[in-house]
């Protein structure tokens, strides 16, 4: 089960068809705990509707109250590539420390206004030299910190100033436009198979510049653990999304630039497509 958030309501997607939810509040929708019974109480003798195409084209990043927060160096090519970029500071090894630990990164990325959805244009900052994408898997958590479903994340990365000294994160990594999520939350009571993949593309005027897949069977910590650390000593009265880190990085020698088209797919869930503005 899928669950869609447009400008004005909700649209769930059950077994190929779509039931709109009129005057849906999103915020009790996603902490709800028995999501799938309730939903499937609520279509449960309803008729889907026939222009779901039409509905689709008014989607919505999959976020309302919600906190977005993010995982580090959670694969082995994140480390790598995190301790490159901050090589010249003297930071590279705490990022060889923290794939190690026990405690694992997890750092605020963006609330709602930051946030864009599939369609929507992300950003790079200005003073920055070296931009990339980073394609994750999102973990949809209640309040409660059950995980409920899952999404798809974009998070662009500035590596030019995160390189410059691992203090200044907050700045390579929040800013207005510095997410995306979407397309929708695949909604299941179990978790994802491990050989469950990620795929990315960027293109540029037309032409394929970067790609690359992984599987999440790479990724170093459970998913259950990164929640059980970003609730630990902080309550998230409306849910939380939580970015689980990126396993595909591009080298030293691409970065985005302006009208870029980046599509990032997860099968089970779909396809987030942006545009760098």
């Amino acid at each position: 089960m899928k669950l869609y958030k447009l400008k004005q309501d909700a649209l769930v997607e059950h077994e190929g068809n779509h039931y709109p939810l009129p005057g849906a509040d999103w915020d009790d929708l996603v902490n709800d705990d028995n999501i799938l019974q309730t939903l499937a109480g609520r279509i449960r003798g309803q008729k889907p509707v026939r222009d779901a195409l039409s509905l689709l084209g008014e989607v919505d990043a999959p976020m309302q109250g919600q906190e977005l927060w993010a995982s580090g160096v959670t694969y082995e090519r994140s480390r790598q590539g995190r301790q490159e970029e901050s090589q010249k500071s003297g930071g590279a090894d705490f990022y060889a420390r923290v794939y190690e630990a026990e405690r694992p990164e997890l750092f605020f990325k963006a609330n709602r206004h930051r946030v864009v959805g599939h369609g929507g244009k992300v950003r790079i900052r200005k003073d920055s030299a070296w931009d990339v994408p980073e394609p994750e898997l999102v973990l949809v958590v209640t309040r409660s910190g059950k995980i409920i479903g899952y999404s798809i994340g974009n998070d662009m990365s500035s590596r030019s100033i995160e390189g410059e000294n691992p203090l200044y994160l907050p700045q390579a990594k929040c800013y207005d436009g510095c997410a995306a999520l979407g397309p929708c939350i695949y909604l299941r009571d179990r978790p994802l198979p491990r050989e469950t993949r990620i795929e990315l593309a960027i293109h540029r005027a037309g032409k394929r510049v970067f790609g690359g897949e992984i599987e999440i069977s790479r990724i170093r910590r459970g998913f259950e653990e990164l929640v059980g650390f970003l609730y630990r000593e902080c309550s998230f009265p409306q849910g939380a999304l939580l970015m689980t880190g990126t396993g595909i990085v591009p080298g030293s020698d691409f970065t985005l630039q302006s009208g870029d088209d980046i599509a990032i797919t997860i099968a089970c869930i779909g396809t987030l497509r942006n545009q760098v503005a």
